[in-house]
Parts: structure tokens; C-alpha cells; sequence
């Protein structure tokens, strides 16, 4: 087994940094929910911030990947000033949400998620499919997936 690597913080830091995406787009979304739970319920040092913007990135277009799009520039920003990332999605037709995929890509070449943190949320035990292709995706980006975080919640 590999040595479990720790959040380092300097010491002007007082809080940890965690982005919250929900792959859902529905405004009564179970994984939204879930994120906002765990939001309301993380200790003091630790702020989780819930992406609103999801719906809001353009289709990936690899020829507009170094343009100054206001929405993917926010993403990366928001990504880049995370600590970690926790990702709770649906499966939809045993994939991953398009908009969640479309998100994926646009920071593919930049690199937001080499060697960040990320757990994966997940509302439904049926759900294996698109968790699977979100730790492949991820593992790809070379985002470090921390098992011990990932959680299925059944709610249905």
C-alpha cells in the first residue's frame, strides 16, 4: 500500500479549500444535496464551496482551449485555488452527465487536477458505471482519487 499524501496548509492558511461539483444539472438533484450536506456538516476548518456554474461552460472545443473564456476561466480558477475537489454524479444511460464530461474536458491541458485530491460522491449503488469512467477520467487527468473519501450514499 502507498503512503496516504496529507492537505499541507502554510501557516497563513487557516482553512481547507474543498470545490463540491455536482454532475446533475436538476435543481432537486440528489447529488446537489448531498454536497450541500456535506457543506453544512464539515468541520470549521474546512470550507466546501458548491460549483454553480456547470451548466454555464461552453461545448469543449479544443481550438478555443487557450481562449479567455469568462466561464472556463472562473472553472479553472476555482479549481486551481482548491485544496481538493469531492465530485458527486449521476449515471446517466451507464455514463457520466454530459455537462459533468464537458467540464472534465475543458481542463484536461491545463492541468487543474495534477495531483489534487478527489473523492467521489455517489447517491446510487446502481450507479457503478459512470464511477468507474469518473476514476479513469480522473486518473488520467492524474487527479489522485482518495478511496477512503469516496462514499455511496444510497437514497433511492
Amino acid at each position: 500500500m502507498g503512503k496516504t499524501k496529507q492537505l499541507k496548509m502554510t501557516s497563513c492558511q487557516t482553512t481547507i479549500q474543498i470545490l463540491a461539483i455536482s454532475g446533475s444539472l436538476r435543481a432537486a438533484s440528489s447529488n446537489t444535496r448531498l454536497l450541500q450536506a456535506a457543506a453544512l456538516l464539515a468541520p470549521k476548518e474546512v470550507e466546501i464551496k458548491l460549483y454553480q456554474n456547470l451548466g454555464e461552460l461552453p461545448h469543449f472545443n479544443p481550438d478555443l482551449d487557450d481562449s479567455k473564456i469568462s466561464a472556463v476561466l472562473d472553472f479553472r480558477n476555482q479549481l486551481k485555488n482548491s485544496h481538493a475537489v469531492i465530485i458527486s454524479s449521476p449515471e446517466y444511460a451507464h455514463g457520466v452527465p454530459g455537462t459533468l464530461k464537458n467540464a472534465l474536458d475543458w481542463i484536461v491541458g491545463s492541468g487543474e487536477l495534477v495531483e489534487k485530491p478527489v473523492a467521489l460522491f455517489n447517491t446510487s449503488a446502481r450507479s457503478t458505471f459512470a464511477q468507474a469512467s469518473l476514476k479513469e477520467t480522473i486518473s488520467v487527468m492524474l487527479g489522485r482519487i482518495v478511496e477512503e473519501a469516496s462514499v455511496t450514499f444510497s437514497v433511492y
